[in-house]
């Protein structure tokens, strides 16, 4: 029998085998590394999980009254009429020239028969025209309106003795003037609205109020 030689050994592997694996080794080692520190950063020295930190939220509250629109660079335009002021029936008004206006003194009555308008409730006050000014004041010129209910109906002036309606005189400077006047007002009726201007050249002053 012919005799058969031995199986020739391996060849050594190449330089660059041998670095592949060394590559492979070094990566697969990082990432243990990388998961390892992942899981060491979440534990505490005694083993325990650490707490999340604590996130704090700010909370904008709306303010009654502010406008939470957005500003869009536009304004409304203002009303440029205004409404006179209205005053309780005890205030005094005072103008800028120093003419005050007020109201005293209210009651109720029953007009007589001979009165215009005759048979009518009404109330009865006293209207004071104070004049501080320099100048006259022409009480001639004064106004006076009435208006009561809530329906605001208009309260005719009464005519009867003692409530002879505008006066017939001037204020003078340093001086004052009282006149006695009647407003038709029912007898199921409180609220009463009483406009007086003291001249033409005066805003006239509305007080408001209840008459017992």
């Amino acid at each position: 029998m012919p005799g058969f030689s031995p199986a020739p050994p391996p060849p050594p592997p190449s330089k660059n085998a041998k670095t592949h694996t060394v590559v492979i080794a070094s990566a697969a080692a990082a990432v243990a590394a990388v998961v390892a520190a992942a899981v060491t950063v979440g534990v505490t020295g005694d083993g325990e999980a650490e707490a999340a930190p604590t996130v704090t939220v700010t909370t904008t509250e709306t303010v009654e009254g502010a406008d939470t629109a957005a500003d869009t660079g536009s304004e409304e335009p203002a009303d440029e009429e205004s409404s006179a002021d209205s005053y309780g029936l005890g205030d005094t008004v005072a103008y800028e020239n120093d003419v005050e206006v007020s109201l005293s003194k209210f009651s109720r009555s029953v007009s007589s028969d001979y009165a215009s308008p005759g048979n009518t409730p009404y109330a009865k006050f006293t209207i004071k025209v104070v004049n501080d000014s320099s100048e006259t004041v022409d009480a001639t010129e004064m106004t006076v309106n009435c208006a009561y209910g809530d329906e605001g109906r208009e309260g005719e002036a009464i005519f009867d003795e003692g409530l002879d309606g505008l006066p017939d005189t001037r204020v003078l400077a340093g001086r004052s003037l009282s006149v006695t006047w009647g407003c038709e007002l029912p007898k199921n009726e409180k609220y009463l609205q009483v406009e007086v201007a003291p001249d033409f050249e005066s805003e006239a002053a509305i007080f408001a109020g209840d008459v017992k």
